[in-house]
């Protein structure tokens, strides 16, 4: 780990620890720009759960993951037009900040954490679990002694209702997600009221509120939809009932046995080098999602909404060819007789 990546690895509970005289203009755009990567770390592995099932469209836990899925890539693009409100700008395309898997958090929230990139599994959801976890879960436990993403929103938002000038309006992107699918609807923050909604949205979808377990900002499965934390603590439990009790990695519906992806990526030479046809699927993906954060990045950077949209929708078709060579992938067997197949590796590469 270098300097830079040194640095980034702890931002998150350095800007934490500024006092509040210290945190203005510089502050927020720094740690919103680290909210960007933050919704940013958590795709992956979502995606790779739920593409790896491979089961109808009606199955409640694809339909679970869809739709948190769904809420996470609007709650990226919300953080994107918080930066630019207050003049900052998104950074996506770089291949230190962007996360890698297996690895922290960004910014050194939950640090106790370790993301990776596999499929469905009882771990992978309990690491799931572990990133939208709230400081204060129902019921309440003690108090929690690390930063969660939602403590880390409220110390936002806290500076923005001290520092409301900040919100200039600028560079928003709009996209109305009841006309395109499932997700919140990207609406201009120009106000504080507006970025008030915003930050609530982002940590009551995740987290819950303080007296319920419930999702208020429900998109898709309409109400008693659960917040993100409590509907996977409930795809936990669900696996728990199963009689007679399934190994981790089996559930009662067929999954892909992607394995999880070892630092670096898998292996490109040596006895466990994969097939030609193996490294051309996971060259892809790579490639597709470096050209869908870099098409991401200029969406925030354009002055014109029209642009700025058209950035978006190739976004959204570039992230779309992300599933077929995905789940091509997860069919082809590792060669170590582990009984783990290959997924993707979502690495960024500069073009």
């Amino acid at each position: 780990m270098n300097a830079v990546q040194y640095a980034q690895s702890n931002r998150i509970v350095e800007l934490m620890r500024r006092p509040a005289e210290q945190r203005g203009a510089e502050w927020v755009k720094d740690a919103l720009q680290q909210a960007v990567l933050l919704e940013l770390a958590t795709l992956p592995p979502y995606l790779c759960g739920m593409w790896s099932i491979n089961a109808t469209s009606q199955n409640p836990v694809l339909r679970t993951l869809r739709t948190i899925v769904f809420d996470e890539m609007s709650h990226l693009g919300i953080a994107c037009n918080l930066l630019t409100t207050v003049g900052g700008s998104p950074r996506l395309a770089d291949e230190v900040l962007v996360p890698k898997y297996p690895g922290p958090l960004p910014g050194g929230v939950r640090p106790e954490l370790t993301v990776f990139l596999s499929g469905l599994t009882t771990y992978s959801v309990e690491m799931y679990a572990g990133i939208e976890e709230p400081d204060h879960p129902l019921p309440l436990p003690a108090p929690a002694t690390h930063t969660s993403i939602g403590a880390f929103y409220t110390a936002i938002l806290n500076v923005l209702c001290d520092h409301s000038e900040l919100i200039t309006g600028q560079r928003q992107v709009t996209r109305d997600m009841e006309h395109h699918g499932s997700g919140n609807s990207l609406v201009e923050l120009k106000t504080l009221d507006a970025v008030k909604s915003a930050i609530t949205v982002i940590k009551e979808q995740g987290e819950g509120t303080s007296a319920s377990p419930e999702n208020p900002f429900p998109n898709e499965a309409g109400s008693g939809e659960l917040a993100h934390y409590y509907a996977f603590r409930k795809v936990l439990r669900g696996h728990e009932l199963i009689v007679p009790p399934l190994p981790p990695d089996k559930w009662d519906f067929p999954t892909f046995p992607m394995g999880v992806v070892p630092e670096g990526g898998w292996p490109r030479t040596g006895p466990a080098a994969p097939p030609t046809e193996v490294v051309t699927l996971l060259d892809q993906v790579n490639r597709t999602y470096s050209e869908m954060l870099a098409l991401l990045e200029q969406t925030w950077q354009q002055e014109d909404p029209n642009q700025a949209a058209d950035f978006l929708d190739a976004a959204v078709t570039k992230m779309a060819k992300l599933r077929a060579p995905s789940r091509e992938l997860m069919k082809r067997a590792l060669p170590d007789d582990s009984g783990k197949n290959y997924g993707p590796e979502f690495r960024y590469t500069a073009s």
